[in-house]
């Protein structure tokens, strides 16, 4: 097992991170209230959420004592995406994305924006690498993309590491040739996780959380298995315990 980055964020609780796709803040707000009284967890607000609810309702989120992924996706000029990093970061949230076939001088224009806006010791810029929707037909066949996808999301996360990005966004799939080839440091977070017979719908490169962690992923993100199960708090619970488990077991093998 590659062992995970140190960092502040990799908690054993903030190592499963709930994506909260919900259409609107009313909605999220009810799925969060079956944490009151606990320790909150790790959410991510995607593009859906962060256009319905605003800026201000996550804001809220992180006055309110909850680490953040926004989800974002930045992909435009370099001066667009530095000025929007910088937006970002008054917000206070923990990590946020961008795309890394943006390109490195994009990549370099949104680290600038976050050291200029003095933001650098908070916010964590991920590079996504190639979506986890995307196969093989589709990299070669539509986008005209050649080669293999592992090989284009080593590329994607090579050229992160060389544009001084704190981390990538890739599958349990490229985990390890990421932290082998690339850099052992780069905080890889994982979308894409599905519990064993679970439906992938729209995903292509699934994994469930106990491979993913054996494959070296820093941080998971999970939606519907957290979301739509009955009870929630207890699916996010055993899926920490069960990751604990596994790195343990790991670490007495390699002993």
């Amino acid at each position: 097992m590659i062992r995970p980055v140190v960092s502040p964020l990799l908690e054993a609780k903030n190592r499963v991170i709930i994506a909260l796709d919900f259409p609107s803040g009313p909605e999220a707000d009810r799925f969060l209230s079956h944490w009151d009284g606990r320790d909150k967890p790790f959410v991510k607000v995607g593009m859906q959420l962060f256009y319905a609810a605003g800026p201000t309702w996550v804001a809220k989120l992180v006055e309110t004592g909850y680490k953040v992924f926004l989800d974002l996706k930045l992909h435009d000029i370099p001066h667009t995406v530095a000025g929007a990093v910088r937006s970002v970061a008054s917000l206070g949230v923990d990590l946020l994305t961008l795309h890394a076939s943006g390109g490195r001088r994009m990549m370099e224009s949104a680290r600038e924006g976050l050291e200029a806006k003095g933001g650098a010791n908070r916010l964590q810029l991920l590079a996504v690498t190639r979506l986890t929707h995307i196969d093989q037909k589709v990299l070669n066949d539509e986008l005209e993309v050649p080669g293999a996808v592992r090989d284009s999301v080593l590329n994607l996360a090579h050229l992160a590491q060389l544009s001084g990005m704190d981390g990538v966004v890739c599958s349990g799939e490229e985990v390890s040739g990421i932290k082998e080839k690339i850099d052992r440091q780069l905080l890889t977070v994982t979308p894409g996780i599905r519990l064993k017979g679970q439906d992938p719908r729209d995903q292509k490169r699934v994994m469930t959380p106990e491979a993913a962690i054996q494959e070296g992923a820093d941080l998971l993100v999970v939606g519907r298995p957290i979301t739509q199960a009955p009870g929630p708090v207890a699916v996010w619970e055993k899926m920490i315990a069960d990751i604990q488990e596994t790195g343990r077991d790991d670490h007495e093998r390699a002993t």
